[in-house]
């Protein structure tokens, strides 16, 4: 083979060599080049003034939690419960009932009719309300407001009964109050419900008998929780946003369980019906209330005789009763009360919630400043004068 002939052989073999080398470059995929990770805000060592490759880090938000759906039908709860809810009609001996026979129909015929004219006049429907059985014998829990200043009260089922109820007790502050009625046999009732539990959000299930049209429900959720409406120390209320009208007060607020969660207690209206504002009482705090009275008859709050002004974000004693449970146990005026029992106290509300919520005779360990010292006392809680909210 020529000089030639090799050299044009070489390069037909380096020629194939290149076109395999080149289609072999050409299938493999494309690489970028690998450049430095370096965290935001950092520079590699020996320079200056580098920015970041990499770019400020973004968290991901954190992914919401599924909405957990109400049923698709609450009549199975409603069946459940629906016994166990009353209607209440109260009335009170009006001012006619206090006339007197006139003295010139004395003996006459016209005695008796006039008499049996006064005795329809005599009772006077004042207004109605609902409740619910808590017990089997015929334990009913309603509002205070409902049932207090009655001379009578009557208590109708949702299957037409109606049975004549006796006051057992009723605590005015937290406009409870408890009744019973006799039945020759056991009747349905209700369990509670624990109202911690229940957060902003839950469906709720509002019971009761609304302008007296017999038993009803509506729906909704559980708008705020602690709600201060100034009725006393002890107002905590659930806000709820299924409507209450007027006869709904002293009904039950039921979860999806069918437990009681809260008492149906008040509405915010300005035109007289329900806006879709409701309040209701924790069961939490009725449960123990219904139990005293049960007890006793009566409730007894604990009072210590101070006023507290919280405006500047502590609470500052501004004034104490005299002889009161307070002064006596030490507290002085311009004394910032900082925690009781181990509890930090966020609001004069607060406060006088604890407070109101202890009988009478408690001690409660109160840690104070006094012109910037510390200090600890213990004081014992006396009881409430009437018509007092301090």
């Amino acid at each position: 083979m020529t000089k030639r002939s090799l050299a044009v052989f070489s390069l037909l073999i380096c020629g194939a060599a290149g076109v395999a080398l080149g289609w072999a470059l050409h299938s493999r995929p494309p690489t970028t080049p690998t450049a430095p990770r370096m965290m935001p805000g950092t520079a590699p060592k020996g320079t200056t003034g580098v920015l970041s490759m990499q770019g400020p880090t973004v968290k991901k938000p954190q992914e919401a939690p599924l909405v957990r759906m109400g049923p698709l039908s609450f009549s199975p709860i409603i069946k459940n419960v629906l016994p166990a809810v009353v209607n209440i009609a109260i009335t009170q001996d009006s001012e006619s009932g206090l006339m007197k026979i006139p003295p010139q129909i004395r003996g006459t015929p016209l005695e008796k009719r006039y008499r049996e004219k006064l005795r329809a006049k005599q009772e006077e429907i004042l207004g109605a309300g609902s409740g619910f059985v808590i017990d089997a014998s015929g334990v009913i829990v309603t509002n205070d407001h409902v049932v207090g200043d009655a001379d009578d009260v009557t208590v109708s089922f949702s299957d037409g009964r109606e049975r004549p109820a006796r006051l057992i007790g009723a605590d005015p502050m937290t406009d409870i109050a408890v009744i019973k009625v006799n039945s020759d046999k056991p009747l349905p009732y209700v369990t509670w419900g624990d109202s911690q539990k229940v957060d902003v959000g839950d469906w709720i299930l509002v019971a009761g008998n609304p302008f007296g049209f017999g038993s009803s429900f509506t729906a909704g959720i559980v708008s705020a929780r602690g709600r201060d409406l100034g009725a006393g120390s002890l107002d905590d209320f659930f806000q709820i946003d299924a409507p209450i009208n007027p006869g709904n007060s002293g009904g039950p607020s039921f979860n999806l369980k069918g437990e009681v969660v809260a008492v149906n207690a008040a509405m915010v209206s300005p035109a007289g019906g329900s806006v879709g504002i409701g309040f209701g009482i924790p069961s939490n705090l009725v449960r123990p209330i219904v139990a005293e009275i049960l007890r006793d008859g009566h409730v007894e709050h604990g009072w210590l005789g101070v006023t507290i002004d919280d405006g500047d974000g502590q609470l500052d004693i501004v004034s104490l009763v005299r002889r009161g449970p307070a002064g006596k146990g030490g507290l002085r005026k311009r004394d910032v009360i900082l925690s009781v029992n181990g509890e930090k106290m966020e609001s004069a509300r607060s406060f006088l919630r604890l407070v109101a919520a202890n009988k009478p005779g408690t001690i409660l360990h109160l840690q104070l400043l006094r012109r910037g010292q510390h200090l600890g006392l213990d004081v014992l809680t006396g009881p409430r004068p009437p018509d007092t909210d301090q």
